[in-house]
């Protein structure tokens, strides 16, 4: 472990108070911008393992929901304060990197918002089987995530099976079932273009435990599966609900899903399947996946689904962050409190629910907290801005800044301009680095 250097002399006066956000996903960035509207004087680092900012924005939402991707514009606003807020990308937090301990030493209250990354099991033998993955990692892949940029999932097989009753099974079904034209005018990186050019997927089974009113799609994304170019969707066990649903989501779910159901529209030559009330059994195969055994929910005859690559959407975990209580997948807290001078906001805060706005509220209220402390929490013994790049070059760390960021944004438009998108997202690591710092142009 490196000597903690001597801090440099302020050139000017120390900030009353200085907050470290751990994570620049919308929870953090929401938590920097709630911050920066408080009437208290904050100077605020958000810090992030990445060269770059918006973490679930820029790796988990689907390359072809570009509307979606528009929140970027109000997240990046605390940046436009300069004075106030920097960016610390490329700066791990734990093992690996800074010890948290040893960042917390130049900031009055730490707030961490590093999200839910760990894919839940489906606990069903097979599954670790190459061809079988989490849809964290699987959506990151085509979203161009530095960590899985090797995936290189085969789809050298026509059926696919996806498990889950969310948003996130539609988007993984959604984009193995669109065309490679299609995808083309989005942001995925060249290496997931290729691969989807080259895939042999036909048929892409989305297996449901419960029934049709159970789902928890929007009816947008629903929708946008059935208006998908030489897509066929086809739904497996549909049943009539035995008392009308209360919600207009699911009553407008169930008219789709009805209407699907009675007339699948003519043979196209790529197919969506929606099988209701089957849970999976176990995956087959000898060296890769071939096939999921499903069985109907309760209980019956077993029936096999042909497939080469299985995506279970089933729900994510937090990773636990060493120093700090783990109860269930995140970290037990109080209105976003873990105790005075650490907090949480976000999905590690409250698990992995609701939409990207329902991240503002939350970070509001984990703010609020901290600001009802503020006045207890003791200076820390660094409080000079300077004093946190010292530390970081002390561990090895040259921290990519926001102007570092807009390098390599930049370079994806580059990108995107020749292919005719609005950007090709840069995905290895190195390349990121190189972007951002203006060391060599990628290629």
């Amino acid at each position: 472990m490196p000597a903690s250097p001597t801090p440099p002399a302020s050139g000017g006066a120390v900030p009353q108070t200085r907050i470290a956000v751990i994570g620049a996903g919308p929870s953090g960035l929401y938590a920097a911008a709630a911050l920066l509207a408080s009437e208290s004087p904050v100077d605020v680092d958000v810090i992030d393992r990445l060269p770059a900012p918006y973490g679930l924005v820029r790796y988990g939402v689907a390359p072809d929901h570009v509307k979606m991707k528009s929140v970027i514009r109000v997240l990046q606003r605390p940046f436009s304060d300069g004075s106030r807020v920097r960016f610390l990308g490329n700066v791990r937090v734990g093992e690996g990197g800074i010890p948290l301990d040893v960042l917390k030493e130049h900031y009055h209250a730490v707030i961490h918002a590093s999200g839910s990354s760990v894919d839940r099991a489906l606990g069903i033998p097979g599954e670790e089987l190459p061809g079988s993955y989490g849809s964290g990692a699987f959506v990151s892949w085509y979203c161009g995530h530095p960590d899985h940029v090797d995936l290189d999932p085969v789809l050298d097989h026509a059926g696919v099976v996806v498990v889950g009753a969310g948003n996130v099974a539609l988007d993984v079904a959604r984009v193995l079932a669109r065309g490679h034209v299609e995808m083309a005018a989005t942001d995925v990186p060249d290496r997931v273009l290729d691969a989807l050019r080259g895939s042999g997927v036909e048929d892409v089974h989305v297996v449901i435990r419960r029934g049709p009113e159970h789902v928890r799609f929007t009816p947008a994304e629903l929708r946008q599966i059935g208006e998908l170019a030489g897509v066929q969707v086809l739904v497996h066990g549909y049943t009539e609900p035995a008392e009308e649903p209360a919600e207009r989501r699911q009553k407008q779910n169930l008219a789709m899903l009805a209407e699907w159901a009675a007339d699948p529209g003519p043979a196209r030559p790529r197919r969506i399947h929606l099988h209701f009330h089957r849970t999976p059994v176990r995956l087959l195969g000898e060296g890769r996946v071939t096939g999921m055994v499903v069985e109907p929910t309760g209980g019956g005859a077993e029936e096999t689904l042909d497939a080469g690559l299985v995506v279970r959407a089933i729900g994510y975990l937090g990773e636990p962050i060493p120093g700090l209580p783990y109860d269930g997948g995140i970290v037990p807290n109080t209105a976003g409190r873990v105790e005075p001078g650490t907090y949480v906001t976000g999905w590690i805060k409250r698990g992995p629910t609701g939409v990207i706005g329902t991240n503002k509220g939350d970070a509001v209220e984990t703010v609020a907290s901290l600001l009802d402390d503020l006045h207890t929490l003791p200076a820390p013994p660094h409080p000079d801005p300077d004093s946190v790049i010292a530390v970081l070059e002390a561990y090895g760390v040259e921290p990519v800044t926001w102007t570092d960021w807009e390098r390599l944004d930049a370079e994806e438009v580059r990108r995107g301009g020749a292919r005719d998108a609005e950007r090709v997202k840069v995905a290895d690591l190195q390349d990121m680095l190189a972007a951002a710092r203006g060391r060599s142009r990628v290629s």
